[in-house]
């Protein structure tokens, strides 16, 4: 197919049943299996506290809690290679000592708490929806402040741990060299979805610094740790997250910004109650479309990730976590004033952007300058769907299932939204 005046290689993923590894991706694992990677919290403190070089956790709200819960969730996942294992307990290093940092940045620096998150924009939809293309496509203006992938992953700088005699940042060279090692070992995820520096992330990464968000049921089969989450009152998480973003503008401002998560969905009371003057993008697409490219996915990373693949157990599940995100959003989409809303259809984001974008700026209040338009369109020029080649997906083959049969448990979502079947 062409896209923009560019062949687009279709990928058909003939073995996402019964992969067949690439030598690189054997050997990868044959390094990796053979040592057990263990999740000890005391240690995984230690070492977090040792990168930071502080050591007030901010334990308030029974973070350890939180802690002990997470872990005990990965723990119980009994498929995990020791491969994901290992980036699960890096994750949750990683995580501790930001948190550990930004308590330190913001004793140091108590102003920090008072610096208004005023007027966002706020992308919410599910995953696979347009989201990352709707959040890439508004932060292309330049008065925006987002959140790249590398400083999602790292927000927090530690002490002492400036950028490098060329002036580049450790925390992008460390996200750069993950990526790097992720396209040498599973090259199509940049197809499904490449996270690459640069790109565009979701806030819930940050607020994961709480420990309370739905981030860890992307990585391993947590139907316990999606139960404590759902549990947990987000208007204080969400408070959490606040104080992420004013550190985050503290240290590279400016102060407007967009922000995107699909957990938004199922979360709008506290996004609206920490957030009351946000501008509100919901994307909507077809859920048998969503569904079959997220279990995609998750299927193809999964021949690295874990001992087996198991695509109805992906199917159950993710069937049914996309029915309780779309039920939470219909249910509470009045929380969020139409005059500050607009609702996009999927098939609206392919050629119909800059009417969307004028619609959002408007219901914003804020002026859409030439500049803004000119960095719009470039980045529409440069960003066509598909450029990194096209997943040929099928439910059928790969999941046993129709997508009719799939429509047939949202019926509600049809019901309220302009959503087409694909």
């Amino acid at each position: 197919m062409d896209v923009a005046g560019q062949d687009v290689e279709d990928i058909d993923l003939s073995d996402l049943r019964s992969p067949e590894l690439t030598e690189t991706q054997r050997q990868i694992l044959k390094f990796t299996e053979s040592r057990r990677v263990e999740f000890d919290i005391d240690t995984m403190l230690d070492e977090a506290r040792a990168q930071a070089g502080v050591d007030d956790l901010d334990d308030g709200d029974r973070f350890t809690e939180r802690l002990s819960a997470h872990v005990a969730a990965i723990e119980a996942d009994d498929g995990l290679r020791q491969l994901t294992r290992a980036t699960l307990r890096q994750r949750v290093v990683r995580l501790l000592r930001n948190r550990l940092s930004l308590t330190d940045l913001v004793k140091r620096y108590p102003e920090t708490e008072s610096i208004p998150i005023e007027q966002p924009f706020i992308v919410v939809g599910m995953p696979r929806s347009g989201t990352t293309h709707l959040v890439n496509l508004i932060a292309s203006d330049s008065r925006r402040r987002a959140l790249p992938y590398w400083e999602s992953q790292d927000p927090i700088p530690a002490r002492g741990q400036g950028p490098d005699t060329y002036g580049v940042d450790p925390r992008y060279t460390r996200t750069k060299q993950e990526h790097d090692a992720l396209m040498a070992s599973a090259p199509l995820v940049a197809a499904m979805h490449d996270r690459f520096p640069e790109a565009i992330e979701e806030e819930v990464e940050v607020l994961d610094l709480d420990l309370a968000s739905y981030v860890l049921e992307w990585h391993a089969r947590v139907p316990g740790w999606r139960d404590y989450y759902l549990s947990l009152d987000q208007r204080r998480h969400y408070g959490y997250l606040r104080k992420v973003l004013q550190a985050l503008t503290f240290l590279r401002g400016p102060r407007t910004w967009v922000l995107k998560s699909p957990q938004h969905c199922e979360q709008l009371g506290p996004l609206m109650a920490t957030f009351p003057d946000a501008t509100v993008a919901f994307t909507h697409r077809d859920p048998a479309a969503v569904i079959q490219s997220a279990i995609t996915m998750m299927a193809y990373s999964d021949r690295l990730r874990r001992t087996s693949i198991n695509p109805d157990w992906l199917l159950e599940y993710w069937t049914d976590r996309v029915h309780r995100l779309l039920s939470a959003c219909v249910r509470d989409r009045g929380l969020v004033p139409n005059e500050r809303s607009i609702d996009i259809g999927f098939h609206q984001l392919n050629g119909n952007e800059m009417q969307l974008l004028t619609e959002l700026y408007h219901r914003g209040g804020v002026e859409l300058t030439g500049k803004a338009t000119r960095s719009f369109q470039a980045y529409l020029g440069s960003n066509p769907r598909g450029k990194h080649g096209r997943i040929r997906y099928d439910l059928q083959r790969h999941f046993g299932v129709s997508a009719d049969d799939l429509r047939a448990r949202f019926g509600f979502y049809f019901d309220r939204f302009d959503v087409r079947a694909e």
